[in-house]
């Protein structure tokens, strides 16, 4: 790709930040109406086991996400390397496929096993799908440092909407996880399709690059940004895990109810990650991307949590109906927890645009914090607020650390920036 990152003007700029944010949402949407439709259309048996398998692929699109975020800072920060930067990550991204492709197909058995699917054709999809799933995240990259928010917005809809509709018709025609599956994987193809297609355009020479984008050097960073973006994964999934073993079954059940709210407010500003991603690495417009989207993806949710708790019984009909009518007034709870989490995974991108990588151990020790914290709860209600409580230190300590970085490395690069003036 030889083309330099866009600088759209701010009526375009707004254009392609409304693209980004329409596809996402329909990406959000389209995933979660495909959950709705395999949890009627399966049966519990079979939709328990989908549920496992998805779980391991999110597990697996960890590396996925990693390589986008290697691509756009380095693209963002050196916009004249973007041939060399492109040529290395998709390389890197087909290895790392074929890689991960060939693991989860040589232990396919085991991951029948472990998950009681009772198929290990099921399993050995499970091979087949993270291999696209994770070159996307390569050709994502590239289309986010460039700044060519349309190609991006459209490889997010093809991400999204042929699960919906060709998993709803394999359903419909015979009703188990193995097709269910079988959708799943070759509806992972169509976003590979359109970002190929639009990566492909006419080469010219590239220049010398001005710093070290060798494969080497974007594995390494890749490894380290998928250590980042594994300990926010698991951190925001472990609650379910502490639930399910400290309540009876029933106020286990409430709270994944609940997290229903919190996934659906901590995805809904996504778009925000991906549009200030490229800004935050650079030195000048760093703090203010950091800072300006905090603000927005608080405001969004102060906003979605006023509605939750003023219309709550509406709200409950979103996480279940009336079966979950227990927690209607903690929904607001849930609301704030999926907002933290929202700017929790902000300030994670933040330290990978800055590659920071001290600042993943806080993220760890959150982490630990949480489990004897969360453990100790008696129902669901007690549970959110540990669980928000943990979760929004770990931010305020994450924020401050990240100012205090940005505040220490400014003085430093003023007077680097002095010494190198010619002498009057």
């Amino acid at each position: 790709m030889s083309t330099a990152p866009e600088t759209a003007r701010p009526a375009a700029a707004v254009r392609s930040g409304s693209a980004i944010a329409v596809a996402i949402g329909v990406m959000n949407v389209a995933t979660y109406a495909f959950t709705i439709v395999a949890a009627r259309l399966l049966g519990p048996q079979d939709f328990g086991a989908l549920t496992s398998v998805m779980n391991v692929l999110l597990v697996a699109g960890v590396i996925s996400l990693a390589l986008q975020a290697t691509a756009a800072r380095r693209i963002a920060l050196e916009p004249g390397d973007v041939q060399h930067v492109e040529d290395t990550i998709l390389l890197v991204g087909q290895r790392a496929a074929i890689g991960l492709g060939l693991l989860f197909l040589i232990a396919s058995p085991l991951v029948n096993v472990a998950l009681k699917l009772g198929s290990v054709g099921t399993a050995a999809l499970l091979g087949v799908a993270v291999a696209p799933f994770t070159l996307m995240g390569a050709q994502a990259g590239v289309l986010q440092g460039e700044r060519r928010w349309t190609p991006l917005a459209l490889v997010y809809l093809a991400f999204g909407l042929p699960r919906l509709f060709l998993g709803a018709a394999l359903m419909w025609w015979h009703a188990d996880e193995v097709v269910a599956f079988t959708a799943v994987t070759v509806s992972m193809f169509a976003p590979v399709i359109v970002g190929g297609i639009a990566l492909r355009v006419p080469r010219g020479k590239p220049a010398r690059p001005q710093g070290d984008h060798s494969a080497r050097a974007l594995w390494w960073e890749t490894v380290l940004n998928s250590q980042a973006l594994l300990a926010f994964l698991i951190l925001s999934n472990i609650d379910i895990v502490l639930a399910r073993n400290t309540l009876g079954g029933h106020e286990a059940g409430l709270y994944a109810g609940g997290l229903i709210m919190s996934k659906a407010v901590l995805f809904l500003p996504q778009f925000v990650v991906v549009l200030a991603f490229p800004s935050m690495g650079s030195e000048g417009a760093g703090k203010r991307a950091l800072l300006g989207s905090l603000a927005a993806i608080a405001a969004t949710g102060a906003v979605v949590t006023a509605g939750v708790a003023v219309l709550a019984s509406l709200a409950l009909n979103f996480v279940g109906g009336v079966k979950y009518d227990a927690i209607k007034d903690s929904l607001w709870l849930f609301a704030v927890l999926g907002t933290v989490l929202s700017m929790l995974q902000l300030l994670v991108y933040n330290v990978m645009a800055k590659q920071a990588r001290s600042s993943v151990l806080y993220l760890w020790a959150g982490l630990i914090t949480l489990v004897p914290i969360g453990l100790g709860s008696n129902s669901a209600h007690e549970l959110v607020i540990r669980v928000l409580s943990v979760d929004s230190g770990l931010f305020a300590v994450l924020l401050g650390v990240s100012l205090f970085r940005m505040r220490r490395s400014a003085p430093a690069r003023t007077a680097v920036r002095n010494t190198a003036l010619p002498a009057s």
